[in-house]
């Protein structure tokens, strides 16, 4: 029987017939033929072309079956990572979505009978997270993407270094409390009952006297001969008040200065700190035991995150994230440069190293603040500078 023509009714209705998905019992892998009855896939079936496909399969039936199992297992895994990505989800949600393609691979051609084996066996390969509740299956994808660990590392480094910097300041602050307390103890004063022997006689006087006038003849000494030596000791009272004085100008000034540094601190304070021309220390295992714990020197970046470091020792190029890199703290008295921070890009000269804070003293050496000592600097915030 010969096909309708286009436009008629009888070829819009087979045409939305074939539109959906069919039957999977009459669906043929090899030929990838879809029959929409049983009639039309017993036809296929005695076809020549389908024998043809029979006699190949059956000449190599292992090789086909891993190569369909393949594709099924590629085409799910990508479904439930892209969809889905990290998130609990259940077997048989994905499952529905795979197939709602209508030229997906089907199960029945792969080395899995059914959905239930399949998720057993993504659990044994270590590939997805799997259990099993009362309502089935649930797979969870398990990322291995390079990128998607190095970024993890990342920010577990961070989350470690943000709770360091809490628990100093914790420290820091208990310390104080401790201080303060030791201040505010007065000695326990002890109460005793008023007792008054009858003997004793209660005197009490109305006279009121000139205080003012006392005092004022009281600074005058009666030999003139020594009103000099007053005056003098009156310029020196005001010398120590006009001193006092300015003591009060320079903490309010410190002050100021303090909330500066506070505001450069928030603006310069990032997430990222490689800078050219520092030397820095490779911490990844991953490359080997040549680059483990090895120190180099940051010659170009390639990003925010990424460096190109040349290696001290062998002279090799290498591209890194900063999260394989760790600062390298020189002896007293070599340059550094400050990586972080409200002195972020500023070159400085080590002074002083507190092991017990993690910290460093630093003197600024180059522009407006030159000669500027910036004390209590993270470890992770400099860096040695190279010289050649």
């Amino acid at each position: 029987m010969g096909k309708h023509e286009v436009g008629t009714p009888k070829y819009i209705a087979n045409k939305i017939k074939a539109k959906g998905l069919q039957k999977l019992r009459w669906y043929c892998q090899m030929c990838q033929k879809q029959c929409r009855d049983e009639n039309g896939f017993k036809c296929h079936m005695m076809s020549e072309s389908h024998q043809r496909q029979l006699l190949i399969f059956a000449d190599n039936a292992d090789q086909y079956i891993d190569e369909f199992s393949s594709e099924f297992e590629q085409g799910y895994l990508e479904l439930l990572r892209r969809q889905f990505g990290t998130k609990r989800v259940h077997a048989n949600k994905v499952y529905q979505d795979y197939i709602s393609d209508r030229h997906h691979l089907h199960m029945n051609s792969t080395q899995w009978e059914t959905l239930t084996e399949f998720v057993k066996w993504l659990g044994r390969q270590g590939k997805c997270v799997v259990d099993e509740t009362e309502k089935g299956w649930f797979v969870q994808y398990i990322d291995r993407d390079p990128e998607t660990i190095a970024l993890q590392e990342a920010l577990a480094k961070k989350e470690k270094m943000e709770k360091d910097d809490q628990e100093k300041m914790m420290e820091f602050i208990e310390k104080q409390i401790e201080w303060g307390k030791g201040f505010d103890r007065k000695p326990e004063s002890t109460y005793t009952e008023l007792q008054r022997n009858e003997d004793e006689k209660i005197a009490m006087s109305l006279k009121l006297g000139n205080k003012k006038i006392e005092a004022s003849t009281s600074v005058l000494p009666k030999n003139p001969l020594k009103v000099k030596e007053v005056s003098e000791k009156m310029v020196d009272d005001k010398k120590v008040k006009k001193s006092k004085g300015e003591k009060r100008k320079v903490s309010a000034l410190d002050d100021i200065i303090r909330d500066e540094e506070s505001k450069k601190e928030r603006a310069n304070r990032k997430d990222f700190w490689i800078a050219e021309g520092i030397v820095v220390k490779v911490m990844s295992k991953t490359l080997g035991d040549l680059y483990y714990k090895k120190k180099g020197v940051i010659k170009e970046l390639a990003g925010k995150y990424l460096a190109i470091v040349s290696m001290l020792d062998s002279g090799h190029k290498l591209k890194l994230d900063q999260a394989h890199l760790e600062t390298v703290i020189p002896a007293i008295g070599r340059s550094v440069r400050i990586v972080n921070g409200a002195y972020r890009g500023c070159n400085a000269m080590l002074r002083a190293v507190d092991e017990k804070n993690f910290a460093v003293s630093v003197e600024i050496s180059s522009g407006l603040l030159m000669g500027r000592v910036v004390d209590r600097v993270q470890y992770e915030d400099v860096s040695k500078l190279y010289v050649p």
